[in-house]
Parts: C-alpha cells; structure tokens; sequence
C-alpha cells in the first residue's frame, strides 16, 4: 500500500499557536484605545476576528488544491495586482492615511494592495524562474524580464509611499534568483543602482531620514522622533523575565503609538516578559525552519522557489517588525505576522501558509 500523504503538522501547530497569541495579545493592547476611540473596547478584536475566520476558510480551501494549479494564476493575479495599485490613486476606491495611500476601501473594509502584491510576486518569480531555468546566466531573456516586472512593482507601491514593503520584496526577489542561480554579477550590479534611489528615498525625505536619525541616537529627541522607540525599550524593560501579567500593560495606554499594529511586540514583551517575547520568537524559527526543510524536500522547482519564496515573506517581517520594536531596526509599519490586528496582511499570511501546507504534503 502506497504510504498516504500528509501535511507538515509542525507548520500548521506553530502558525495555530501564534494566531492563538495574536487573538489574546490583539484585545489586551487595543481595549482601551478602541474605547477611547469607538466606545467599544471590543472594536479591533472583532475586526480581527472577522479577518481570521475569513483567513482561516481561505488556508483551508488553498490547502486542499494542488500547488501546482496555481501556476495558472500568474498572470491573472498579476495584473490584478497592479489594477488594484493603480486603483489606490484613485480618491473614489481609496483612503489616505497619515499622508499616504496605501489603503482600498470598501463599505466598512480596506484592504491593502501591497500585502496582495508581495504574494503575487512570488508567483511570478516563482513561475519565471522555473520557465528560464536555462537562461538565467542570460541578461536579456533570463534577467531583464523579472526586473521589469519587480520594477513597476515596486515604482507602484513606493509612490504611495509604502518603502517598508519595497524592502521586504527587494529582500525575497534577490534571494530567490539567487537561489535559482541567476548571476551573481547581475545582483551585484542592480544592488549598486538601487543605492542612489534609496538614498534619496531615505535621506530626501524629511520623515524618513527623522527615523534614521531617531534609530542611531532616540535619546537625543525623546519626545519627538525618538519617543516611539524609548517607549519601547521601556516596555521590554518593564516586563523583565516573567512580565507584568496579562493585561497589566502601561505602555499601551496611549504612550505606545499603535501598540495592535507595529508595537504589538512590545506589549509582548511588557506583559509576558522574556518568556513570551522567547516563546514568539521560537515559534517563527520553528516555522521558517520547517518551511525551508519543505522547500528542500519539495519534488520540482516550482514547489521549491514557491515555498522559499513564502518562508522569506513572513519570516522577514517579523524579523523586521521585531527588530524595529527592540530599536535594532528604525521604525517602520509593518505588521508582525499573525499577532498584529488582522486585515489583509492576515489574509495573504494565512493564504501563504495554505500554499506551504499543500507542498508540504507532496514533500518527500
């Protein structure tokens, strides 16, 4: 009898647990600010809620469908993505949020095209990398394809302005052909163009180039640009090894900004301590490892880039979420996968870990 196959246990046990994080951590740092501002200190939890049952039933369909049929999603879900970055410009279908655009909305929803865009991405390349595995030494057929397309990615979601998830999409599109073996020289010499552009992003933005300053010496303005990141640190210094207890949190009262969003961590680590912030920590090890030992272990390539290309996004996140909360990062909004209040970073992340599942189960 042919051995039945399964699905990694280990991949969906640790997302489980951290959702199961988010949901508690995600009411204990938003009650107050929703009274505050909804008069219902229930209003970020449902919302959560709400993108997680959503979520939950879309890992669950993507899990039980071939990775292998996505391929014919490529394109499709490529110019998709790039309707709905183009649609953020449009004040009709969009909303503009501290300065930016970033946000689609509909009725009582938003959604943010970018989260959408990372996975997206991923599908090309993916796709792409497979289809000129024989031309990726080749600039003209086996190159200069993938950077166009990541290219108008890329001018799309930075004009928003959105550099945060340029990073984590530059990070995952150069691992990735390099993974595929895409010439290290063409890298080399797109990393040396990009440098001027983000320089100029950075340092020619006046709030940007705050933050830096913010991340190198917080202390020298500790009630403007530096005050996010020192109530940070005051929160990991407050919870010590064990923490205040759940709950017992004071940096969220309005001192954290956003603590449901990009500080979330930060609460972690005040109410639940060390041993909490370890335990958060351990469980995106547990699920980067696993998610490259399926990508090792997948039967083709395009279930290897594919799987590899979906660890990166969310174990980079989270590196750079966590980072940012610890001020070994500057400040930056992303979320931190599966415990930030849900939306569509939570969709995309539970649709991704459906994607991971399914190779999985043809792993050897």
């Amino acid at each position: 009898m042919p051995k039945q196959r399964t699905f990694d246990p280990i991949i969906l046990v640790s997302t489980i647990a951290l959702i199961v994080i988010g949901i508690v951590m995600v009411y204990s740092s938003s009650a107050v600010i929703a009274m505050q501002r909804y008069h219902d200190p229930q209003f970020f939890l449902k919302r959560h809620l709400m993108w997680l049952i959503l979520g939950l039933i879309s890992m669950v369909a993507v899990a039980r469908i071939d990775y292998r049929k996505i391929i014919k999603l490529t394109y499709p879900l490529l110019v998709f993505s790039i309707v709905l970055l183009i649609l953020v410009f449009m004040p009709y279908f969009s909303k503009e949020v501290g300065g930016a655009r970033r946000w689609l909305s509909f009725w009582a929803f938003s959604f943010q095209p970018a989260e959408l865009v990372k996975f997206s991405m991923i599908l090309f390349l993916t796709y792409s990398l497979v289809k000129r595995k024989d031309y990726l030494q080749d600039f003209t057929y086996g190159y200069l394809p993938n950077l166009v397309v990541i290219g108008v990615f890329f001018i799309l979601i930075i004009v928003q302005p959105d550099l945060g998830s340029v990073v984590v999409m530059s990070i995952v599109a150069f691992i990735l052909m390099a993974a595929a073996g895409v010439r290290f020289s063409f890298l080399f010499s797109t990393v040396l163009m990009m440098i001027p552009f983000l320089y100029m992003a950075i340092f020619r933005v006046g709030y940007r180039k705050k933050r830096i300053m913010a991340f190198l010496d917080p202390w020298n303005d500790p009630l403007g640009t530096g005050f996010q990141t020192i109530q940070s640190l005051l929160a990991f210094g407050r919870g010590g090894v064990l923490g205040l207890g759940l709950g017992e949190g004071k940096q969220k009262l309005f001192y954290l900004p956003e603590p449901h969003t990009d500080f979330v961590f930060s609460v972690i680590g005040e109410e639940l301590g060390f041993i909490g912030i370890s335990a958060v920590l351990s469980l995106f090890l547990i699920l980067i490892w696993r998610g490259i030992r399926v990508s090792l272990r997948s039967p083709d390539l395009y279930g290897t880039y594919l799987s590899l290309g979906i660890t990166l996004t969310i174990g980079i996140q989270a590196v750079i979420n966590m980072g940012m909360a610890a001020g070994l990062l500057p400040t930056k909004g992303l979320p931190l996968p599966f415990i930030s209040v849900g939306g569509s970073s939570l969709l995309i992340s539970m649709v991704s870990i459906g994607v991971l599942l399914n190779i999985s189960e043809h792993s050897a």
